[in-house]
């Protein structure tokens, strides 16, 4: 291949058609996340300490195994490009082990539920997530096109929240089930793998990758690892996005027992409250992007910080279903805010990445930023334990008798001590600076892109 084929851009692939993708990988892993707790611990009675050392565990193991999964992905080469194998492999794998996650055979219980539990948890997530994150950058290497990427997929990320959370706990406990059986949620499950499969390999035929960015040597495993340890920004700004991350897991895993406990509704209300935040934050995915496009991503990110952090308050003193609606609607807007910017702060890690060091290594860099997302993990599991000492919730068999408090400080305490310390940080963080139209434009040679490696090289 010649230098000039190898810096010809390809043709651009149209943003919709990768946005769409969130669509799909956000089915399966939502309706794992936000019904798991409802599922083995208030209906199958897993003890909610098991479950909290289980996801402690997976945290530790999603450590390791996701910046592995990221380098295989960045040495891929083959006619097909880096990313589209692996996306075709993981999205019926995920589909398959979200069915069995949600189809617990009765006869199961004690260890036999337990291992079933931290087998299927989660499981190709990785996989996939860290393929259809590492191609923001590459098909969209203007920050302008990028926000509006970004906005679209999460817009279709929110419709699959709607979907896959809102309307979930109708399905699997009134329409295929009842608030005490299984059954609704293995139908429920087994129809949204089938569009999350479908949707996934729309997206993945539909990526053009940039056969540029696979043109130079396969990175190394430690050697990049160390560049990336080595990086401030990469602990600054990963320990701030884990702090958002964390804040809404608590969220998406607690709405449901929140709306049962603590505002004393049963649990297919949750669909309202949910719903309101969801929409609400598509309707402001439009607002963020044009504040972005005015005052920047960095400045817009720390604003939405804040903002969330604020919306856990009326939140923590709602007493029904309407000043829980209330509430949602700044929850909404902070997390909308967040949506909209915290992948464009990692992306310009990224880039700063390969314009120092001339390799394009998305995989590995947004694996290792999975670190920090893993620690959702650990904090769900902490925060779960938490209940079980301080107010007395064991399960659903076992509530005792301050589960109201214990969900209220569960969604709404610990997302705001997690926010405030993310927006602290984030005042403090200095954001790399985007691309030049240049750089973007893809008017920088190959050879002035290995040049500039060298001599950081050689400086170091």
């Amino acid at each position: 291949m010649t230098e000039r084929a190898e810096t010809t851009p390809p043709p651009a692939t149209a943003p919709w058609r990768y946005a769409i993708g969130m669509f799909g990988t956000s089915i399966p892993i939502n309706m794992i996340k936000g019904s798991m707790i409802l599922y083995y611990v208030d209906i199958l009675g897993l003890d909610v300490r098991v479950y909290a050392g289980v996801m402690i565990v997976h945290a530790v193991i999603d450590a390791v195994d996701n910046p592995v999964l990221g380098f295989l992905s960045d040495r891929t080469r083959t006619r097909w490009g880096r990313r589209r194998p692996w996306l075709v492999i993981g999205a019926p794998l995920l589909a398959a082990s979200m069915i069995a996650f949600f189809s617990a055979p009765d006869s199961l219980d004690g260890l036999g539920l337990v291992l079933w539990f931290a087998i299927l948890c989660e499981a190709f997530d990785s996989m996939l997530n860290a393929n259809y994150g590492a191609l923001l950058p590459e098909l969209f290497p203007r920050e302008r096109n990028r926000a509006v990427a970004n906005s679209l997929r999460q817009g279709f990320q929110l419709v699959a929240l709607v979907i896959s959370l809102a309307v979930t706990p109708l399905l699997t406990t009134s329409v295929f089930g009842t608030e005490d059986t299984t059954v609704g949620f293995t139908t429920t499950a087994v129809i949204y793998g089938a569009i999350a499969t479908a949707v996934i390999l729309f997206m993945a035929f539909s990526a053009k990758e940039n056969p540029r960015y696979a043109a130079g040597a396969r990175p190394r495993f430690f050697a990049t690892l160390l560049t990336i340890i080595r990086n401030p920004r990469f602990w600054s700004i990963g320990v701030a996005g884990a702090c958002y991350a964390s804040a809404m897991a608590l969220v998406l895993a607690g709405l449901q027992l929140y709306v049962r406990y603590s505002l004393g509704l049963p649990v297919a209300n949750a669909l309202y409250l949910q719903a309101t935040v969801i929409l609400c934050s598509a309707a402001g995915l439009v607002v963020w992007t044009r504040v972005i496009r005015r005052k920047g991503a960095a400045f817009t990110w720390r604003l939405a910080f804040v903002i969330l952090a604020l919306s856990f308050i009326p939140l923590f003193f709602a007493v029904d279903l309407v000043t829980a609606l209330l509430a949602g609607l700044l929850v909404g807007a902070g997390y909308s805010g967040m949506l909209a910017t915290n992948d464009l702060i990692v992306a310009r890690v990224l880039d700063d990445d390969a314009r120092r060091h001339g390799q394009h290594r998305e995989g590995l860099f947004l694996s290792a930023f999975g670190f920090f997302g893993r620690l959702n993990g650990i904090i769900t599991g902490l925060a779960l334990a938490s209940l079980g000492i301080v107010f007395g919730y064991n399960s659903g068999d076992d509530p005792g008798s301050r589960a109201d408090v214990a969900w209220r400080v569960y969604l709404c305490v610990y997302p705001f001590i997690l926010c405030v310390i993310g927006a602290v940080l984030a005042r403090f963080i200095r954001v790399p600076d985007s691309l030049s139209e240049a750089e973007a434009d893809g008017e920088m040679t190959l050879a002035t892109v290995r040049g500039t490696a060298s001599d950081d090289e050689t400086a170091q």
